[in-house]
């Protein structure tokens, strides 16, 4: 029997934000699938059933137990993106797979939700009012790992990602200034040497992004064609399964990268304005949830999760609009992706999970006092 503090403290406005976003993906990729020639759509509901099936597991479950597991959590992701490098399945150049014969899984998608439960378990038991910079030698030694194993596959986009995640907890964990000015000074020091250390199709990108022009039938191909097409759309769009960018197959990768693109040009900026709305409605409940936990672990997971989105989102939008280089972040629930269908999912779950139980916070594993404060 559930409780009913349960029920009444259920989120339904977060829960039907998600499933618009997923009728918006299915009828996105559904356009696009035809402009591919490849039944997307159809897999990714699978996908969405599945991220469903583990998004009901999570929030049955009481979500404080996950800190007393974090330890088994990284090493078993550790170890995940070790395996793709050595036994992973190739595609477009990277190595970022690892086949399960009727599934192909992507470690590092998964790998985002695993370090927000991670480093949010490491900041509630080091409860401390302030950090300073070499009081986060032990979360950085937890990032740095998986970041750098991501790199290697090669994944750049995901380990910024990673990097963006860890910085969001760490400032909610509340860092000191001379800490922050201390590591953008460093970060300004190290980029030459950063970009040495680039591949030369990372250099590319970036060039590219700076100036798509200088090669717009080469490395700038992608970025001016998406920019087209989203400009194309104007106010109201050219209407569903009628862009021209997509289904004449100027627009790449149409159900992943550019999936934003293509829905942008059929459907306007109207369209544009109201799926950026709707995840937006959803970063807002996140941080309202963060706000309203009554103990320190879940503030920090609820925090750590929306960061996660968040930042998917801004990068997505900004990398297809020609505001950020293109590396290959998906747009949550749009893009067509399993393990990352997964990983917001179930991460929903857990924000449902944190916002349900806010009733309960006497006792267990981590009742440790009030979030943010």
């Amino acid at each position: 029997m559930f409780d009913r503090r349960f029920v009444e403290n259920f989120d339904w406005w977060l829960l039907l934000s998600m499933l618009a976003i997923m009728v918006i993906g299915f009828i996105n990729l559904n356009s696009a699938s035809a402009a591919a020639g490849y039944s997307f759509q159809w897999k990714q509901l699978q996908w969405y059933v599945i991220g469903m099936a583990g998004m009901i597991i999570v929030l049955l479950m009481d979500y404080r137990i996950l800190t007393v597991y974090s330890v088994y959590i990284y090493l078993a992701t550790i170890m995940s993106l070790i395996l793709v490098l050595f036994l992973g399945k190739s595609v477009g150049g990277s190595q970022r797979w690892l086949s399960l014969g009727f599934i192909n899984l992507q470690p590092s998608e998964l790998a985002k939700l695993s370090m927000v439960i991670v480093l949010s378990s490491y900041f509630y038991h080091d409860d401390r009012p302030q950090y300073g910079l070499l009081d986060l030698w032990r979360p950085f030694i937890l990032i740095i790992i998986p970041v750098l194993l991501i790199y290697l596959q090669p994944d750049l986009g995901t380990a910024l990602l990673l990097v963006a995640i860890f910085a969001s907890l760490v400032y909610i964990a509340r860092i000191k200034w001379t800490a922050v000015l201390t590591v953008l000074g460093a970060i300004m020091a190290v980029l030459p040497l950063g970009w040495k250390l680039l591949q030369s199709y990372q250099k590319r990108r970036i060039e590219t992004f700076l100036n798509p022009e200088s090669d717009p039938f080469g490395a700038g191909y992608h970025v001016l064609q998406s920019k087209i097409a989203v400009g194309s759309g104007q106010l109201m769009g050219k209407g569903y399964m009628a862009g021209t960018q997509a289904h004449l197959n100027f627009l790449p990768e149409v159900h992943t990268d550019f999936a934003f693109s293509v829905w942008t040009e059929e459907w306007g900026f109207i369209g544009a304005m109201v799926l950026l709305g709707v995840y937006f409605f959803i970063l807002a409940r996140g941080l309202m949830i963060a706000q309203q936990s009554k103990e320190r672990f879940g503030t920090f997971l609820a925090f750590g999760i929306t960061a996660m989105i968040f930042w998917q989102v801004v990068v997505n939008v900004g990398m297809v609009t020609g505001l950020m280089p293109v590396v290959g972040i998906p747009l949550p629930l749009i893009s067509y992706g399993g393990s990352s269908v997964m990983t917001t999912l179930i991460g929903l779950g857990l924000l449902l999970n944190i916002r349900t139980r806010r009733f309960i916070f006497q006792g267990g594993p981590t009742s440790k006092g009030i979030g943010l404060s």
